[in-house]
């Protein structure tokens, strides 16, 4: 056969036919099983990646808790202090109000 010649050349039909076929459902069946189970697979290892970040989080979340529990504390501490002192401020006031009141003269 020349590659010159304006003839086609013949194909068989087996050709035509493995171009055209559709793809059987026992392949799809192999596909979607080869899926589920690379899916599977990597579940796994998402797990344990998911399962390594749980663990980091809840590490985080109990330095966490243990900080806000001391900054509480030094709140309610901090919270009595300021009691006290607004109670001896009240106290000196009303001294201060009572010798304004009641002056002595003393010449």
């Amino acid at each position: 056969m020349c590659m010159n010649s304006s003839t086609p050349v013949p194909r068989s039909k087996s050709f035509y036919s493995f171009w055209r076929k559709r793809p059987s459902k026992r392949h799809n069946v192999r596909v979607r099983r080869l899926n589920r189970w690379r899916t599977r697979r990597g579940a796994g290892a998402e797990k344990t990646m998911l399962k390594d970040g749980m663990e980091k989080m809840e590490i985080k979340n109990l330095k966490l808790y243990v900080k806000n529990q001391s900054i509480r504390e030094e709140n309610e501490r901090l919270r009595r202090k300021a009691l006290l002192l607004h109670q001896e401020n009240q106290t000196l006031l009303a001294q201060l109000q009572e010798k304004l009141h009641n002056p002595q003269t003393t010449f």
